[in-house]
């Protein structure tokens, strides 16, 4: 499974330890050598582009030296960190970790792996792919394996996630729906159709999986359902319409290899989902998962209630929910607190007692931050979060190297700060004039 980062992006925080070492069977590949040892190579490769900090990238490490070993001599086994050289991920469309590839024959056209992680499997696919390499050389052929072929052996042909649509149930599926759908129509007699059938299917399975079945891949046969080929204007097969709520629908006009589908599928997905929450630091909990379940979390102390009132606070709220939202497509966690609520998270994030509102962003995994140095504002944060999806600014450790202890505290109820209530003093029994005879 592609464990989706959307963008490729903050390279600054990101783990510099590579999960491979000289000592394994797998071979290093980065822009300088990559020309040389893949593309130039008459030999068979199979590469991953993986990004340290990924979780499935790590629980794949050793099964990918393993299939190296076994395929050593054999087939070519190679790793790019794809997060350091974001050039050469970019090149290959690589969106998702860890994404596999294969380069046959012809280097310029690779191939998506689509098969199971365990070594068994990798060896498998990459014999299978050898046998094809070998026996189009038998027979004169120079070009690559064929991709359809190899998505029937990887079971990539399995159309169970394509929604069939008719001229019946065409409307009430699409038209009102919440979701996206990409739709294609096509003829059962086009080549070109069939061509794209195993990368439509298997896009359709990676697609909702990754977006949790809010983009949807469909087919329609046009030369049954004449209706909605009519409604469409569809003259060619096989064609690819994008439907969204309320909006007309626009023509797909990219690649049809699975990866291009996929890839087009979670940008508009990004475009529609919503952004992301914007959480208060009231619990541990609210911190540590968001945090970790996020490549950065951006934290906003906000000053007291009392400095403020509520018209005040509203206003930085609203100022990171915009950010939230025009960086929604980072899968950054949003999460803010009140000055001194959590002092302990303060002192560990340089913030600590004075200057706010103050904001850092936090690598959970690396637990290193940036701090914000220009104005709590859209154009001051748009700044420093551009900078830091490009991989520059300046970082520090957490203080301690761990989140400090974390104190529970009452949500902001969203009222305007009421100062302490003083007992009164009750001065109605004192005879003040009794008190000034005392004295003198």
């Amino acid at each position: 499974l592609l464990f989706v980062v959307g963008t490729v992006s903050c390279t600054l925080f990101l783990a510099v330890n590579s999960l491979y070492s000289a000592s394994d069977d797998v071979i290093e590949l980065t822009p300088a050598n990559f020309n040389k040892e893949v593309i130039q190579s008459e030999s068979l490769w199979l590469v991953e582009f993986y990004a340290p900090w990924c979780g499935h990238c790590q629980r794949l490490t050793p099964e990918w030296k393993k299939a190296a070993t076994a395929l050593k001599g054999v087939v070519k086994v190679g790793a790019v960190d794809a997060d350091k050289h974001q050039s050469l991920g970019g090149q290959y469309g690589v969106r998702g970790f860890p994404t596999i590839k294969i380069f046959g024959a012809n280097k310029n056209k690779a191939e998506d792996y689509q098969g199971g992680r365990t070594s068994d499997a990798i060896v498998e696919a990459a014999l299978s792919a050898l046998r094809s390499l070998v026996k189009e050389r038998l027979s004169g052929r120079s070009g690559g394996y064929s991709s359809g072929r190899q998505s029937r052996e990887s079971g990539g042909g399995d159309k169970k996630d394509v929604i069939e649509l008719t001229d019946d149930s065409f409307d009430k599926n699409v038209i009102n729906s919440d979701d996206v759908w990409m739709v294609e129509f096509y003829a059962p007699w086009c080549g070109h159709c069939k061509n794209l059938e195993p990368e439509w299917a298997a896009a359709a399975t990676e697609v909702k999986e990754q977006t949790k079945g809010k983009v949807k891949l469909a087919a329609v046969d046009a030369t049954v359902n004449q209706m909605l080929a009519g409604r469409y204007g569809i003259r060619g097969f096989p064609t690819i319409k994008i439907f969204q709520k309320g909006e007309d629908p626009v023509d797909y006009d990219g690649g049809r290899t699975r990866s291009d589908i996929i890839a087009r599928a979670l940008d508009l997905f990004s475009d529609n989902a919503p952004p992301p929450e914007l959480l208060e630091i009231i619990s541990e909990d609210v911190l540590k998962s968001t945090c970790d379940a996020h490549q950065l979390c951006i934290i906003s102390v906000l000053p007291h209630i009392l400095d403020t009132g509520a018209s005040g606070r509203n206003s930085y709220l609203d100022v990171m929910l915009k950010m939230a939202e025009k960086y929604k497509k980072k899968m950054w966690g949003w999460l803010w607190t009140e000055a001194g609520a959590q002092s302990d998270l303060e002192s560990s994030l340089g913030i600590g007692g004075f200057g706010y509102p103050a904001m850092a962003a936090v690598n959970a995994r690396k637990m290193k931050f940036a701090l914000l140095k220009g104005s709590f504002s859209e154009q001051g944060i748009n700044e420093f979060l551009r900078e830091l999806s490009v991989g520059r600014g300046s970082t520090a450790p957490v203080g301690g190297g761990a989140f400090p202890k974390i104190h529970s505290v009452e949500p902001w109820d969203g009222k305007d700060g009421e100062l302490p209530v003083e007992d009164d003093i009750d001065l109605s029994d004192v005879d003040l004039d009794d008190l000034g005879k005392d004295e003198l």
